[in-house]
C-alpha cells in the first residue's frame, strides 16, 4: 500500500507573529449572520493585536451593517460584491476586481485573515490580497492554492460549529486566546441611542433612561413594556423560509397568550411581513376567539434597532438567517425553525437560552437555495412552535402567561433549549 505523502506547503500555519501589526484587515464578504457568527474571533484577534493597531473587516453591505456593533471593529471597507462569491452567473470583471486591489491597497494592511466556511475557498481573497500588497495572508482549505497564503492551515476538522471555525484557524496560527479556553460566545454592543428610540416609538414606554450601551448581556424588558414576541419570518434564499402561513397561525397563538407580537423584516420582505401579519388577524389563526394584537415592521428598523429590539423581546421566532445570530448574540429568548440546508451543529444558537426545531431529511444537507421537494425538513405545526416559545420565555422568566397544551407531535421536536 502506497503511503500518502503531504503536500510539501502543507500546514504551513504560523507561529503568526503579531507584535508588529499596525494595520490587520480580516476578510468576510458574505451575510450578516456570517459576521455575527465571527465576534469570538475578532475578540481573539484584537486581544492579539497591539493596543494602536487597526482591525478593519472587508464585508458586503449586508455584513458591514453589524459593525457599529462590533467593538473589537475599527472600520469596514464595503464592497458590493466579490467575484469568488457571486452565485448567479454575472460574467467576470475585471475592471472591478482590478479597483478592488485598489481600494485593498490604499488600507496599506500589514495582514490579511480570510475567514471562510467548510464550503468556501480562501484562495482568490488571498490572490487579490497579495496582489494589493499585503505581506502577511491568512487562510484555511484542504486544497492547495500556491504561494498565495503566507499561512496556510489545511487540517481544520469538519463539522466544527463557525464561530468555532474561525478560531480553530487562529489558534493553528498560534494566536493567544484562540484556543479551547477562549470565550466562544457570539457578543454585540447595542447602542444605547438604538434602545433609547425602539422604546420610544416602538414600545411606548416615552423616555428611556439608560446608564450606557448595552453590551447584549440579554435583560428583563424595562418596567411598564408590555411582553412581546418577535417574529423574523424572512432568509436569504427560499429554502429556509418556514411557510409564511404558518407564520401567521404562530403569531395568532402568540397574541392569544398575552403577547403583543411584532413581525419585522427588511424592506425587500414588505410584502411576506404584511402577509404575515394579515393572515394572523384574521379570525382563522386565532385561538379561543382571541384578537391578535400583530403589527408588522417592515423596513423601519435600522439594525442596531432591530438588536435593541431582539435584546428586550420576551422571545424571538426566527428562521436559520442572521436574525437568529443576532438574537443569540444579544442573548435574546430564540426559537430557530431550521430548514435541512446546513448541518444544525455548524449554526445552532448556543449564547443564550434557545430551542431548534427542525424535521430530519435524508436530503439534508442539500446546501440549496430552493427545496426541490416539500419542504418536509420545515413541515413543523405551528401549534408545537408557539408551544416551544412560550415555554422557552418562561424558562427566561419572560413569559406573560402558560402555553397552550403541548403540541402532539413534540416528540418529533430537536431540542437545544438551555
Amino acid at each position: 500500500m502506497t503511503a500518502v505523502v503531504p503536500h510539501p506547503a502543507a500546514g504551513r500555519a504560523g507561529p503568526l507573529d503579531l507584535r508588529l501589526a499596525r494595520r490587520a484587515l480580516v476578510v468576510r464578504p458574505d451575510n450578516l449572520g456570517d459576521v455575527v457568527l465571527l465576534t469570538p474571533a475578532l475578540r481573539a484577534l484584537r486581544a492579539a493585536l497591539p493596543p494602536a493597531a487597526r482591525l478593519d473587516l472587508l464585508a458586503t453591505p449586508a455584513g458591514a451593517a453589524v459593525v457599529p456593533l462590533v467593538e473589537t471593529l475599527d472600520g469596514v471597507l464595503e464592497v458590493r460584491s466579490v467575484c469568488w462569491q457571486l452565485v448567479d452567473g454575472r460574467p467576470f470583471d475585471p475592471a472591478a476586481q482590478s479597483q478592488l486591489v485598489s481600494r485593498i491597497a490604499a488600507g496599506r494592511y500589514d495582514l490579511a485573515v480570510i475567514f471562510t466556511s467548510f464550503s468556501q475557498s480562501p484562495w482568490v481573497a488571498g490572490y487579490v490580497c497579495a496582489l494589493a500588497g499585503i505581506p502577511v495572508r491568512v487562510g484555511a482549505s484542504r486544497e492547495f492554492g500556491g504561494s498565495v497564503l503566507t499561512h496556510w492551515v489545511d487540517d481544520l476538522p469538519d463539522g466544527l460549529h463557525q464561530a468555532d471555525r474561525a478560531l480553530a484557524l487562529l489558534d493553528r496560527c498560534g494566536v493567544p486566546g484562540a484556543g479551547p479556553t477562549a470565550d466562544r460566545g457570539l457578543s454585540l454592543r447595542v447602542p444605547r441611542e438604538a434602545t433609547a428610540r425602539v422604546r420610544l416609538r416602538w414600545l411606548c414606554l416615552g423616555s428611556a433612561e439608560d446608564d450606557g450601551p448595552s453590551t447584549g448581556d440579554g435583560g428583563t424588558p424595562p418596567k411598564g413594556a408590555d411582553p412581546y414576541a418577535v417574529l423574523l419570518p424572512g432568509a436569504s434564499c427560499a429554502s429556509r423560509r418556514y411557510p409564511a402561513s404558518r407564520f401567521a397561525q404562530v403569531a395568532g397563538r402568540l397574541a392569544a397568550a398575552g403577547l403583543r407580537v411584532l413581525v419585522v423584516g427588511t424592506a425587500r420582505e414588505a410584502e411576506l411581513v404584511d402577509q404575515v401579519r394579515h393572515e394572523a388577524t384574521g379570525r382563522h389563526a386565532t385561538t379561543n376567539g382571541a384578537e391578535a394584537a400583530v403589527v408588522a415592521l417592515a423596513g423601519e428598523l435600522t439594525l442596531p434597532e432591530l438588536a435593541a429590539l431582539l435584546q428586550e423581546a420576551t422571545v424571538v421566532v426566527t428562521n436559520n438567517s442572521g436574525g437568529a445570530h443576532l438574537a443569540d448574540a444579544v442573548r435574546a429568548p430564540v426559537v430557530t425553525l431550521f430548514a435541512g440546508t446546513e448541518r444544525d451543529d455548524e449554526y445552532r444558537p448556543r449564547s443564550g437560552a434557545h430551542q431548534l426545531l427542525r424535521r430530519p431529511t435524508p436530503c439534508a444537507p442539500c446546501r440549496a437555495f430552493v427545496c426541490r421537494y416539500h419542504h418536509e425538513c420545515l413541515d413543523i405545526p405551528a401549534e408545537e412552535v408557539a408551544c416551544a416559545a412560550l415555554r422557552l420565555a418562561r424558562r427566561a422568566d419572560r413569559s406573560p402567561s402558560p402555553s397552550p397544551s403541548p403540541s402532539p407531535r413534540g416528540d418529533r421536536t430537536s431540542s437545544g433549549a438551555r
